[in-house]
């Protein structure tokens, strides 16, 4: 089945365009429930139709001149499809016109040149309007404004456009009134009708009959430059009423033509045309005016004269120029943004648009264009300069014209940024830590502190000196100790370290650069002294000479395990190398007597008997712990007598002097304790001072 619907253009979305259920026949419900479906032939969807009340309805703007331009009928095409049982519908919406567009003329105003003897129904054709609309809508009519020279013809075609024309029914007069202004005016037959207008400015041109009259008192013609030889610059053409000979007319060009123009333009002197036969070049001369001349072949000779105006169009054949006025190729890193670097002149020989010169650089370097005026510019800093990071520019400067295609040209600057003293030097580390193990030789590299400088030459050059740390002891000048070199930053030792003397040392490097003023930098360096086991135990109890041995008395009925004496012995050097341990070495009767490994406590280990010798001799050996471990011997004589109360007495008196050596002990104790404190204390302070 096919359904026709008519509706003008232009409706809003949702217009109403017709009931597709009543126009059917069918229930809505029917058609909600068959799964209606909407399918267009073009690819916009202009119709929707709504399946609960079966209305199609308009969803986009219809525009018929877009849709079939000016063809009488437009026509949308829609099918409608069902399902149980698959049916398909056509339907045919005729889009009507609406007068929606005005008649439009190509242009506003149009220009006539007519002489002054022109024939009486001379016809002068105009340039029609438009209208897209079709039908009473579309252009109907011309109205021309009321004068006394022309009348207005409408020329009817047979596809129905319309073209004006004027038709002159008066003579016209050159001299009473040289220019016509007339208004013509197309009108639509819409309701309401639309309607455009156009100016048409008439000239009249002076005519002279006796004499060759060339159809225009001036040629005018554009070429452009670099056309090849032979081009077509115009055709003249004269006319005279003369018969025979009196009406053959020769052209030439006038004597009052330079010698120049004269190798550039040459006429035909029968035709009146004129061609090019030199080279044409904007930037010489932009406009040719060439005078002519049309004689006649009667008796005596006639002339006229005419001029051509050739105007030469510039094409872009010209790159530009750069020229370079001022240039600086070295510039100080603190050189100030907007620091002028160098100062351009551009220039393009080419005229209009192609001669405009626009410059620029790139935007990822620190350096910008500023334009001083019509064809200058100045080239400065942006930003601060770094030399550190980037020593050396090439600023490549573009210079290019407004032409199509463009032309341009490129220079390129190269710029060199001077170093200044900017950077202090900075340490590889805020601090050193140096083990140095004592007895160490003289002249010995301790330790290597190196700084670097990103400046150059001068400014970078490095030089190292020690400085007296603040926390060092006051007695303990760094420079007694130590040198460093001054360029390689190398710290040897003038003399061996004694660990028992010094066990720490911390000390100032500092270094400066060459530049002036010169900038400085620290860093902090911490020696420790590792103590070397170079020192044997030195036995302070009991004291005896080299070659000699000290005598304990013990009385035969001492009862074990009776403390006889104690070895006392200390050692300059300190952890494990002055860890001590004491041991029976030799005895008369090894099982008699022990030593105690800590202590150096010497006892009797059983009752004395009989048949034991009355003398004993132990040789008791003092080991330190270190690698490799060094030791002393000491010799005690154990003699077993009976003694009076004088010898008791003797006795008691080594007693009392053995009674003291555990406040011997407790001061090497004491004094162990202090060191390790000192020590803990300065690694704490160190550790603090690093972080």
């Amino acid at each position: 089945a096919q359904i026709r619907y008519s509706i003008p253009e232009e409706l809003t979305r949702g217009a109403f365009v017709g009931n597709i259920a009543k126009d059917l026949g069918t229930d809505v419900a029917k058609l909600a429930a068959a799964n209606l479906q909407v399918l267009s032939d073009s690819d916009s969807q202009y119709f929707s139709v709504n399946v609960n009340t079966g209305v199609i309805m308009v969803s986009e703007r219809i525009d018929r001149e877009q849709l079939c331009g000016q063809n009488p009928r437009c026509f949308l095409h829609l099918k409608l499809a069902i399902e149980n049982p698959v049916e398909f519908y056509r339907i045919e919406v005729e889009i009507l016109d609406i007068n929606d567009n005005p008649p439009e003329f190509p242009s506003d105003e149009v220009s006539l040149r007519i002489y002054e003897l022109a024939s009486l129904g001379a016809r002068f054709p105009i340039q029609p309007a438009q209208d897209p609309d079709v039908g009473t809508n579309t252009l109907q009519t011309y109205h021309l404004s009321a004068n006394d020279n022309f009348n207005l013809n409408v020329k009817a075609r047979t596809d129905g456009g319309k073209f004006p024309e004027l038709v002159l029914e008066q003579a016209l007069d050159r001299e009473f009134r040289a220019f016509h202004y007339l208004v013509l005016t197309a009108e639509d037959g819409g309701s309401p009708p639309q309607s455009s207008k156009i100016r048409i400015t008439i000239q009249v041109l002076d005519a002279n009959d006796n004499h060759p009259v060339f159809d225009r008192p001036s040629y005018g013609a554009r070429l452009v430059e670099n056309s090849p030889l032979g081009t077509l610059v115009v055709k003249l053409n004269a006319t005279d009423v003369d018969e025979g000979p009196n009406g053959d007319i020769r052209y030439s060009l006038s004597s009052h033509n330079s010698a120049a123009l004269r190798q550039i333009f040459a006429i035909d002197e029968q035709s009146g045309e004129i061609r090019v036969q030199g080279n044409l070049d904007f930037e010489e001369a932009t406009v040719y005016e060439i005078e002519v001349e049309a004689k006649d072949m009667g008796s005596p000779t006639m002339e006229e004269h005419c001029s051509v105006v050739v105007e030469i169009t510039d094409v872009n054949d010209n790159a530009p120029e750069v020229i370079l006025t001022s240039f600086s190729s070295s510039l100080s890193e603190d050189a100030l943004p907007g620091t002028v670097v160098a100062v351009i002149h551009v220039k393009d020989r080419d005229s209009g648009e192609q001669g405009k010169v626009l410059c620029h650089v790139s935007p990822d370097l620190p350096f910008q264009l500023r334009k001083d005026y019509e064809h200058q510019y100045s080239l400065l800093t942006s930003t601060r300069l770094d030399r550190e990071r980037v020593a050396y520019y090439n600023v490549t400067v573009s210079a290019s014209d407004l032409g199509n295609p463009p032309l341009s040209r490129h220079i390129i600057l190269p710029i060199t940024v001077i170093d200044v003293n900017d950077n202090a030097p900075q340490f590889e580390q805020a601090s050193y830590e140096v083990l140095v193990a004592e007895n160490n030789p003289v002249g010995s590299v301790l330790v290597t502190v190196s700084a670097a400088d990103p400046d150059s030459e001068q400014n970078s050059r490095l030089s190292y000196s020690i400085l007296r740390a603040g926390g060092t002891d006051p007695g303990l000048d760094p420079t007694r100790y130590l040198s460093i070199h001054p360029t390689s930053g190398q710290v040897t030792a003038k003399f061996p370290f004694d660990y028992e003397q010094t066990t720490y040392l911390q000390f100032h490097v500092e270094v400066s650069d060459g530049g002036s003023p010169a900038l400085r930098n620290r860093t902090l360096v911490h020696v420790f002294i590792v103590d070397q086991n170079d020192n044997a135990p030195r036995v302070h109890f009991p004291r005896a000479g080299e070659d000699s041995a000290t005598q304990f008395r013990i009385s035969p009925s001492i009862v074990p395990p009776a403390l006889i004496t104690k070895v006392v012995a200390i050692d300059a050097d300190s952890g494990r190398n002055a860890w001590l341990s004491y041991h029976l070495v030799e005895a008369t009767d090894l099982g008699l007597f022990s030593v105690a490994l800590r202590s150096g406590e010497v006892r009797i280990m059983r009752a004395l008997q009989e048949t034991d010798a009355s003398a004993h001799e132990l040789l008791v050996v003092v080991r330190d712990a270190g690698e490799p471990p060094l030791s002393t011997a000491v010799t005690l004589v154990v003699l077993v007598e009976e003694k009076g109360p004088e010898a008791l007495q003797g006795s008691e008196a080594r007693a009392a002097d053995g009674g003291g050596l555990p406040t011997i002990t407790l001061y090497l104790i004491v004094s162990l304790v202090l060191i390790s404190t000192v020590s803990l204390a300065g690694l704490a302070a160190l550790g603090v001072r690093c972080l």
